[in-house]
């Protein structure tokens, strides 16, 4: 049996006339003699005319009379084993959430605008389709139902995750491999439609963005339909990239939300936002006295105050168990379900991540990260003072609070103890009256129903920032 790589050999373009074959991306297969046949195509199926870049049919494949024969299944099951889609060949605009799966009325509102734009681009792709947004608000979906109705309408399609891909590339360079690199990297280059998914993911190298650009760049030269998926914005990519994926002659850019630039921190966890609402609150535990009942409503109305209009800094004070977290919570979804950002973060998870930025295996800089989290619209920081007490965690804390300090940034802060020493720059601006809001909750633990304990310190150290 003919090896892949002897078929692709045997496909390789070169320059023909409009009669004869240039698309080699559907590899000629014992079980399909038909198109082995033709005298047209050579067993290909496709065409390209042989036409000046003036002509708007320059880069477009067409099918060979060949596929005449082919029954509408056949057609669709030969592209869809080519087309590198997997288990995404069951996407369909038809079994699409119009609302996508966001909570959020914003988020809401940009997917349908952006599927409504993807329904018109798969009906007929012209230029580039870019979709961005924060991970999970339904770019891969919309990308494969694009791809998935373009073989519907016979159009063959290589989807691919760009580090997959990259990867691919990286193994072609073995002589053993069945597919040349060569061979390999002009498929993607000129197959009728490309979908990159996660733009960015890949190891920021060199020769990834190399490798890259020279895909997008060929694709952008020729006009070539393509669908781009980035959770990172566009400014984090190489300027090669930006320069091709901004020009807006070229692109159309839907973005379904706010980019991400982390992996793993910021977001609230699905099984927290689900049980720490504030409908889920109790403000009257059982066996809590009255001063606990009274501290415990006073945090909860505080908490859903500043949840209703988020302005200045919110600190929740308070022993381990009492709802500092719950409430903090709270706050988040209610933002989140408006459609606003929100950056959620246990603090020690935090100084974690940004330690390991420095890693080289890392994807995200310090620099992005750090300031993703100082510019953060709403920042939650849970836990100060659950962190180690080394120089380098208490000055990268220290240059958070002041930024957001100075900036009047919103900010909840969630801590078990209000640091007072005098001289402390962090303490100084922790207490500071005008800025921030304490509420001391003074209440036993919600984690041990029925267990008293005297809650004095939250009060005390209220009373003693008062004074």
């Amino acid at each position: 049996m003919e090896s892949i790589g002897d078929i692709l050999r045997r496909l390789q373009q070169k320059s023909i006339s409009a009669s004869a074959a240039e698309i080699a991306w559907l590899e000629h297969e014992e079980a399909e003699p038909a198109q082995s046949d033709c005298l047209i195509c050579s067993g290909r199926g496709w065409l390209r005319r042989d036409v000046s870049l003036n002509d708007p049919g320059f880069g477009r494949a067409v099918p060979c009379a060949c596929q005449v024969r082919l029954s509408e299944e056949q057609r669709l099951a030969r592209l869809r084993r080519h087309s590198n889609m997997g288990v995404l060949a069951r996407v369909s605009f038809e079994t699409t959430e119009p609302n996508g799966r966001s909570a959020g009325a914003d988020a809401r509102e940009r997917f349908r605008a952006a599927l409504g734009a993807a329904r018109a681009y798969a009906e007929e792709p012209d230029g580039w389709l870019l979709l961005t947004g924060a991970h999970g608000a339904g770019k891969t979906h919309l990308a494969a139902a694009v791809a998935n109705r373009r073989m519907e309408r016979g159009e063959p399609v290589f989807f691919a995750f760009v580090p997959d891909l990259l990867d691919h590339f990286r193994a072609s360079f073995n002589p053993e491999h069945e597919l040349s690199y060569d061979d390999l990297f002009e498929q993607v280059k000129n197959i009728p439609l490309l979908v990159l998914d996660d733009l960015g993911a890949q190891s920021p190298t060199p020769w990834a963005d190399e490798k890259v650009y020279q895909v997008l760049n060929h694709r952008f030269a020729a006009a070539l339909p393509t669908v781009v998926t980035a959770a990172l914005p566009l400014d984090q990519l190489d300027p090669r990239l930006q320069s091709r994926l901004a020009d807006a002659r070229l692109t159309r850019c839907l973005d379904l939300g706010d980019a991400k630039t982390t992996s793993g921190i910021g977001g609230v966890e699905p099984a927290m936002a689900a049980g720490m609402t504030f409908k889920t609150f109790t403000p009257t535990p059982y066996g809590a006295q009255d001063d606990a009942r009274h501290a415990l409503q006073a945090a909860l109305t505080a908490a859903m105050s500043y949840a209703d209009a988020p302005d200045k800094w919110l600190l929740l004070l308070g022993d381990s168990g009492v709802g500092k977290t719950h409430l903090a919570v709270a706050v988040a979804n209610q933002r989140l379900a408006r459609g606003d950002p929100v950056f959620f973060a246990f603090v020690p998870d935090l100084l974690d991540h940004l330690r390991y930025t420095f890693s080289p295996d890392s994807r995200v800089t310090y620099d992005q990260l750090f300031e993703e989290v100082k510019r953060a619209p709403l920042l939650i920081l849970d836990d100060l003072g659950a962190q180690s007490s080394t120089p380098w965690a208490k000055e990268k804390l220290y240059q958070l609070i002041v930024h957001r300090h100075n900036a009047s940034l919103p900010t909840i802060v969630t801590t078990r103890e209000l640091p007072v020493e005098a001289g402390d720059p962090v303490a100084s601006r922790l207490n500071d009256p005008r800025l921030v809001t304490v509420v001391p909750i003074d209440a036993p633990d919600f984690r041990r129903p029925g267990v008293g304990a005297a809650r004095g310190r939250a009060s005390r150290q209220g009373q003693r920032r008062d004074g």
